[in-house]
């Protein structure tokens, strides 16, 4: 059940603008258990399926019960939306970088989160002109769609949108959902399961041989998506829309910074409470005495 309401958070952020499903695994501290799983999938299946499944089913029903919500808030309510989403995101990097610094960090590797942060920038500012726009794809383009989405879902910090323009394939993974198109979706179903199961296999065996440089990097690439958060109807000003917009930013970020580590954030809450408490009872006993 626990794995399955985490599945439903995951799959808030397989639809917001900027936050990958994949970033909230690494924050939920479920993404390497669950790359684990998956690219060994067949080795301990019956375990393997048994974490997954609920995982899985939460995700699909986070996407279908906050899809329109989240639709409904950036038609009409997109300024606040999107600072929303970004407050969210940046209270993520505490413990991802904390994730990132977990094995055996060296200074050298902020070079590599630099050059994977302006290697991600680059991709977003210049993907237009990569490849040009696929509208009546062949099998191979259709295949190749899946495992597009495969690996920006896999890969925290990698932008599904970002990825699929650059490839010439965003329009048509829009189109071919709205209008479910199994001539592009059943062979694109197929990618998606190839590419997740080899995905999954590559990055699991990066993670377990060469963990601080493959987070290095990940880290690195989640950086470079958070401008993607913001767009050209986020513009502050001295009116009462910024000042709401920062209020909900930071109301994001606390909430993000708070999931980041429950646990440990609970207990400095019953801690606090336990002081004042003790403080309280000690002014109390001062009053009787005196």
């Amino acid at each position: 059940m626990r794995n399955f309401l985490k599945g439903i958070i995951v799959g808030i952020g397989g639809i917001a603008p900027g936050l990958s499903g994949s970033v909230l695994l690494v924050i939920l501290g479920l993404y390497q258990k669950t790359i684990s799983a998956i690219g060994t999938l067949f080795k301990n299946f019956k375990k393997n399926v048994t974490f997954l499944v609920p995982l899985f089913l939460g995700f699909g029903v986070g996407v279908i019960l906050f899809s329109k919500i989240v639709d409904f808030l950036l038609g009409n309510y997109e300024m606040y939306t999107r600072f929303a989403f970004l407050g969210l995101v940046l209270g993520t990097i505490p413990l991802f970088y904390k994730e990132v610094k977990k094995e055996g960090f060296k200074k050298k590797y902020y070079w590599l989160m630099l050059i994977s942060a302006l290697a991600g920038l680059a991709l977003f500012s210049f993907n237009k002109d990569l490849f040009p726009v696929i509208t009546n794809p062949n099998l191979f383009q259709s295949v190749l769609l899946g495992i597009a989405v495969a690996g920006s879902s896999i890969i925290p910090g990698v932008d599904s949108a970002v990825i699929l323009s650059t490839l010439g394939l965003y329009e048509l993974y829009v189109s071919s959902l709205a209008n479910f198109d199994l001539s592009v979706l059943i062979p694109a179903g197929v990618g998606l399961v190839i590419g997740v199961l080899v995905i999954s296999f590559i990055v699991n065996k990066l993670l377990s041989k060469y963990y601080t440089i493959t987070f290095s990097i990940i880290f690195g690439l989640f950086l470079s998506i958070i401008p993607n958060v913001l767009n050209e109807s986020c513009v502050l000003g001295f009116n009462i829309d910024s000042v709401i917009s920062i209020v909900i930013l930071i109301i994001g970020f606390a909430f993000s910074y708070f999931l980041g580590d429950v646990k440990a954030n609970i207990a400095k809450i019953k801690l606090l409470a336990e002081k004042i408490k003790k403080v309280k009872n000690d002014g109390n006993a001062r009053k009787a005495n005196g």
